[in-house]
């Protein structure tokens, strides 16, 4: 009780102006539509307020994990299973963005985007955690709700997969060389 007390008003403005931007980037990464990212934001804090009490000292991967347990909620509801978006760092996506000068860029982001797409979701899911969300492994694994130790070899073999997996995508005809996120 005495936590709840502590974890007021104030508590609740710092956790929301820190993280806010965060969450619907987070969710914006996924559903692609602003206001259905905004929307999911505030029920993560509506969550967080709720439950003020479970929420550790450092919330972000606890916001994440909120998250990704009520983009699922979404998902099933909608029966659809989601798509990978790549955005750029403000947040367009890169089909509406603004072409690379340099064609090689473009070939491999179309790569990429190819063989990201040939993963599986929790695949996706730990690389999005560690790449775009700049998580560490040990965040990761509170967002997943597993432990440490299984979110580092489930990022592994993320990785490794998505290596063979841009190995088999043909760029110009040609194999793209494997990246490394």
């Amino acid at each position: 009780m005495r936590r709840s007390r502590e974890r007021g008003e104030e508590w609740f403005t710092a956790l929301y102006v820190t993280h806010y931007s965060h969450v619907v980037k987070y969710a914006l990464r996924r559903l692609a539509d602003l206001d259905a990212s905004i929307d999911l934001a505030q029920e993560v804090f509506v969550v967080a307020w709720r439950r003020r009490v479970q929420v550790p000292d450092h919330g972000l991967p606890w916001l994440y994990g909120v998250a990704r347990r009520l983009l699922a909620n979404h998902w099933r509801a909608r029966r659809s299973a989601p798509t990978v978006v790549l955005l750029t760092v403000d947040g367009g996506e890169y089909a509406h963005a603004e072409p690379p000068a340099d064609q090689g860029v473009s070939d491999r982001l179309a790569a990429v985007r190819a063989a990201l797409g040939e993963l599986s979701y929790m695949d996706q899911e730990i690389l999005r955690l560690v790449g775009w969300e700049e998580l560490t492994v040990s965040e990761a694994a509170t967002v997943l709700g597993c432990r440490r130790a299984t979110a580092a070899v489930r990022l592994h073999r993320a990785r490794r997969r998505l290596s063979e997996a841009l190995r088999s995508v043909s760029v110009d005809g040609s194999t793209t060389a494997s990246a490394r996120l």
